[in-house]
């Protein structure tokens, strides 16, 4: 990335280091699934079914069909705008700073928890094979290994990302095989049951209140377009990489919950948190349930690595264009081309993953990803519809995102109250915060003129 040359585009330090373009197409889809975590419809897998009374695949389909459009939107704006930032970026280019710094808010909400989850979760699960290590300790190593490892460099979390999927495709073939045996070797089996449910909730309700929540399994394909910047064709490869990780991801969790839901065809779990754990032993046995510990650790861990790499960038896009403190969020290292002092904030904010519970975070991740994603749905419409008037393409650039938008809101709305207050206290935080910045309005929200 060759160094601004103009003083009014250089709202960084001359002799800091830049992003370096280093991922090609399947790289940035496998970050992309490796985000989402192919086991990650075990995080919520207790919580979704008891929700969606037995329906979990169909609550999976739904959120499926949402994302696609949205995922669209999201590949069609990070062609027109290849640059760090995601969601804060394409609604600030199409709907100006102030709206774009709110969208980049509301996207925080999620990528900020999206950390703690993993934490949370990997605390969980060990503490869980070995009582012996206390959770808050887990927690603390796994914050400093996935800390050392995004200062070190994108090209090293690419690296490890492709262990982490070998083990989580090894565990899903194995899971598929034990529980399909464990199936139909025991009587009849009623297919159609993951889908029709048990009974426990029925109508429609339930099973979108159930895709609400699902919506943070599928935020892998937003992170990919947070490195527009360091891909090699990101006019290209981003887009192509948005539509791969989503269709793929959401495809395993459709199987892998429908599979789930046969061999453990029931809602009652020892603990809904780690429901999943039943259905292991149901499936599989001790065997198995050691085995899912330590793909989902390891899934989990990934997950960690790429979602603090986002958020990081994030930070920095903000950073740099000066709504966040520029000095400390607009930093990037000379020595290892990474924005470590954003990386370092992310870390502090994950501590909190040692007292939050897993059900606040899964609903407040879905709420800041909703917003989030009905901005970009916005987006492409007044970009493409609206400013560049293109009319050639109507169902590219007014249906699709249009269909896109409503499905997101839909979902937003079913949402708890209580995470619906809460997510609205976290935007009027940020709107303030935007006053702060701007003076009340009497100055214009700061912007860097971002290039390629």
């Amino acid at each position: 990335m060759t160094k601004p040359t103009q003083p009014a585009t250089a709202g960084v330090d001359a002799h800091q280091g830049h992003l370096k373009r280093a991922l090609g197409t399947p790289s940035l889809a496998l970050f992309g699934l490796v985000y989402m975590v192919p086991l990650t419809v075990f995080t919520t897998y207790g919580i979704v079914t008891e929700t969606s009374g037995g329906r979990l695949p169909l609550s999976y389909v739904v959120t499926l069909v949402a994302m696609v459009f949205t995922a669209l939107s999201y590949a069609r704006m990070s062609a027109a705008f290849p640059l760090a930032g995601s969601a804060y970026t394409y609604t600030q280019k199409s709907f100006g700073a102030p709206t774009g710094f709110l969208a980049g808010w509301s996207l925080l909400l999620d990528y900020l928890f999206l950390p703690m989850i993993n934490y949370l979760v990997i605390g969980i699960y060990l503490n869980a094979a070995l009582p012996a290590l206390p959770e808050w300790v887990i927690v603390l190593v796994a914050i400093g290994v996935v800390t050392v490892l995004n200062i070190v460099g994108i090209v090293s979390v690419a690296r490890a990302n492709f262990l982490i999927i070998a083990v989580q495709a090894i565990f899903i073939v194995t899971f598929v095989a034990l529980a399909l045996g464990e199936t139909f070797g025991g009587g009849s089996v009623d297919l159609a049951a993951p889908f029709t449910g048990d009974g426990t909730a029925t109508g429609l309700g339930p099973v979108l209140a159930g895709a609400a929540i699902l919506c943070l399994s599928f935020l892998g394909f937003d992170a990919v377009s947070t490195l527009s910047e360091e891909a090699k064709d990101p006019r290209r490869g981003v887009p192509r990489a948005i539509m791969i990780a989503t269709i793929s991801a959401g495809l395993i969790f459709i199987l892998l919950s429908y599979v789930g839901q046969l061999v453990y065809p029931s809602n009652e779990f020892a603990d809904v948190d780690s429901g999943s754990l039943d259905v292991m032993v149901a499936a599989g046995g001790q065997f198995l349930n050691n085995f899912f510990t330590a793909a989902y650790v390891a899934g989990a861990l990934g997950s960690a690595l790429t979602s603090q790499a986002s958020v990081a960038r994030i930070l920095y896009a903000m950073g740099r264009d000066g709504i966040l403190p520029r000095k400390l969020f607009g930093h990037i290292s000379p020595r290892f081309s990474t924005p470590v002092y954003a990386i370092l904030v992310v870390s502090v904010v994950s501590l909190l993953a040692i007292v939050i519970d897993l059900a606040t975070l899964a609903s407040l991740i879905s709420f800041g990803a909703l917003v989030a994603f009905s901005a970009v749905n916005l987006s492409v419409i007044k970009h493409f519809f609206v400013d560049l008037r293109d009319r050639s393409r109507v169902a590219l650039n007014l249906i699709a995102p249009g269909v896109g938008f409503l499905l997101t809101a839909w979902l937003w709305t079913s949402l708890s109250g209580m995470t619906l207050v809460l997510g609205l206290i976290w935007l009027a935080i940020g709107f303030v915060w935007l006053l702060v910045v701007t003076r009340g309005f009497r100055r214009s929200t700061p912007v860097l003129d971002l290039a390629e």
